[in-house]
């Protein structure tokens, strides 16, 4: 499969470094290969997508850059860094089937959890963290549940705590693996609200999205993966019929019902 990089013309100063960038990224298990030599590089503030059929290696390539994941080969940089020096820039919201949900913890203990990487080891969170741990919560629209066991809450407020979490972080980059997933339609809108306000306020967020009919009207970005990358850019340049039918093999039947919403820059019903 070639990769097809499409990139903004270039206006980058040689000190523009780049928010993210992965250099010959490779990734196995028990010697299968997940992800084969992903070149990319992010520049922000941008709402990034990663999109690609199931099995592709999206939340592979979330895990890998992290650092949660062995690589073969390859590394991954942050502000042209590595991870270990800018740890606290980063957050990161996993998958809700990652979670164990019985742990008896509440929920603005959850969201504490945000501050921890600022405070240090020694220190423990005050009333300016949990006045904060409050707001990202609200922010939320999860005011009042501040006492919850997180198992008693529903798919989607558990969704929206961790997200509180990662605000709380106040992080520069952060990595969402499908957090849309399993929220009704009214979440979904809040939470992409939440993620176009931090890419206002200058942040970058790097989301794993499996709905692509609205991928067109939510992100500035897209890397298209399957295994390898297909294409990287702008989406208004690469969320076309033939760059998809790259990515998917013409397995979906939605490619063809996609490639009207391309042709006419409307999301399809």
């Amino acid at each position: 499969m070639t990769s097809t990089a499409i990139r903004p013309a270039a206006t980058a100063s040689p000190v523009d470094t780049p928010i993210l960038e992965a250099h010959n990224l490779t990734v196995a298990y028990r010697e299968k290969p997940v992800l084969w030599h992903v070149d990319f590089a992010i520049r922000g503030p941008s709402l990034v997508g990663i999109i690609g059929p199931n099995g592709a290696g999206k939340s592979t390539l979330l895990k890998a850059v992290l650092g949660l994941l062995p690589v073969g080969s390859g590394h991954a940089e942050f502000f042209g860094q590595p991870l270990r020096k800018v740890r606290n820039r980063i957050g990161y919201v996993p998958q809700r089937e990652s979670v164990d949900w019985d742990f008896p913890i509440q929920v603005l203990d959850v969201v504490l959890m945000g501050t921890y990487g600022r405070l240090g080891w020694i220190r423990r969170p005050g009333s300016a963290e949990r006045e904060l741990a409050r707001n990202c919560l609200a922010k939320m629209g999860l005011e009042g549940l501040e006492h919850r066991q997180i198992g008693q809450l529903s798919g989607g407020q558990q969704q929206r705590v961790f997200l509180a979490r990662a605000l709380a972080q106040r992080a520069d980059l952060y990595f969402m693996d499908e957090p849309m997933a399993g929220v009704d339609a009214a979440t979904e809108q809040a939470i992409f609200r939440i993620l176009a306000e931090l890419r206002d306020q200058g942040k970058t967020v790097v989301v794993v999205h499996h709905d692509l009919r609205s991928v067109p009207e939510r992100f500035d970005q897209l890397l298209l993966i399957n295994q390898r990358l297909v294409a990287h850019g702008p989406t208004n340049k690469v969320f076309t019929a033939e760059i998809l039918r790259k990515t998917y093999g013409g397995r979906l039947a939605i490619l063809d019902e996609l490639a009207v919403a391309v042709k006419t820059g409307q999301p399809s019903t």
